[in-house]
């Protein structure tokens, strides 16, 4: 099954893979598959809800610091239950839009990454000027042979999604 997806991509974005380097490659997967998943939060999520959720927990923050400057005990126990109020909707709201989110996305994200992992296993994507730990970490952890000062193509693509995700979240006026 995997394989006819694999060949479908093949016959899309192969020319892309044999005419540009790595990184120009993985660059374009991330914002696709960013873009991607951002829009998909965007619609299946009710924004006005983690709004409001935002707002109250903020609220709830602020009365709860004042609380304990003033070591005002009666408003601490007031505010506990007021909390658990809020961790009840906070549940309520992150079932219900993680679930459906995370249904549709997660396989995507599988197929697209094993597709990638055919074409850039062991390829260094971007080098970095000096050994980075956290590659040499994230290498060792993952029997790596890159080097420490090389990033590979998940994590490019991490960073590369991660960035046009936050991008388009505050174009977008996200929670």
């Amino acid at each position: 099954m995997l394989s006819g997806i694999y060949e479908f991509l093949d016959g899309i974005f192969g020319p892309l893979i044999q005419s540009h380097s790595p990184v120009v490659v993985i660059t374009i997967a991330g914002i696709i598959l960013g873009a991607f998943f951002t829009l998909l939060n965007y619609v299946l999520v009710d924004q006005e809800k983690v709004k409001m959720l935002q707002k109250k927990s903020k609220e709830f923050q602020k009365k709860y610091r004042e609380a304990q400057k003033a070591k005002d005990e009666k408003q601490l126990k007031k505010l506990q239950k007021e909390q658990m109020e809020l961790m009840k909707l906070h549940s309520e709201v992150m079932k219900d839009t993680t679930l459906k989110v995370t249904l549709l996305t997660l396989p995507v994200f599988w197929i697209f990454w094993g597709w990638l992992k055919r074409w850039y296993i062991e390829v260094g994507i971007v080098k970095a000027p000096f050994n980075f730990f956290l590659f040499d970490w994230f290498h060792r952890m993952y029997h790596s042979a890159l080097p420490a000062n090389e990033l590979g193509y998940l994590g490019w693509y991490m960073l590369t999604s991660m960035a046009v995700g936050y991008i388009l979240r505050k174009l977008l006026d996200m929670g």
